[in-house]
């Protein structure tokens, strides 16, 4: 799990990451990135439709998403909050497949900055 200071939890920060951030979009997921402060931590937002399946399938996807975001918050410790919203279909990925679009998506999106 992560932690409270690591998670986007109002809409307000949902809607400017999406609306103002930078969008990267990969096979499965589309990944917005929205810089803050630089002494902040960052935060991870997740999206899951009900186009990516029942609501066994949308728990399982965002029990998946946060361990991605578990594992890449150590990367990048600059104060920026990323939501990412997953695809229909990314349910039936590789967890492995998932972290590396993910992580590389991310990547991308901080070095356009």
């Amino acid at each position: 799990m992560l932690a409270k200071a690591n998670r986007v939890v109002r809409a307000d920060d949902f809607r400017t990451t999406v609306r103002k951030g930078r969008r990267v979009s990969t096979r499965h997921a589309v990944v917005y990135l929205h810089a803050r402060s630089f002494g902040e931590p960052t935060r991870f937002g997740f999206i899951v439709a009900k186009t990516v399946g029942n609501a066994v399938t949308r728990n399982l996807m965002r029990r998946r998403l946060r361990s991605v975001g578990r594992d890449i918050l150590d990367q990048h410790s600059t104060g920026t909050d990323i939501v990412i919203r997953a695809l229909p279909g990314s349910d039936e990925v590789s967890w492995a497949t998932l972290h590396d679009e993910i992580s590389q998506g991310i990547d991308r999106g901080v070095s356009k900055r």
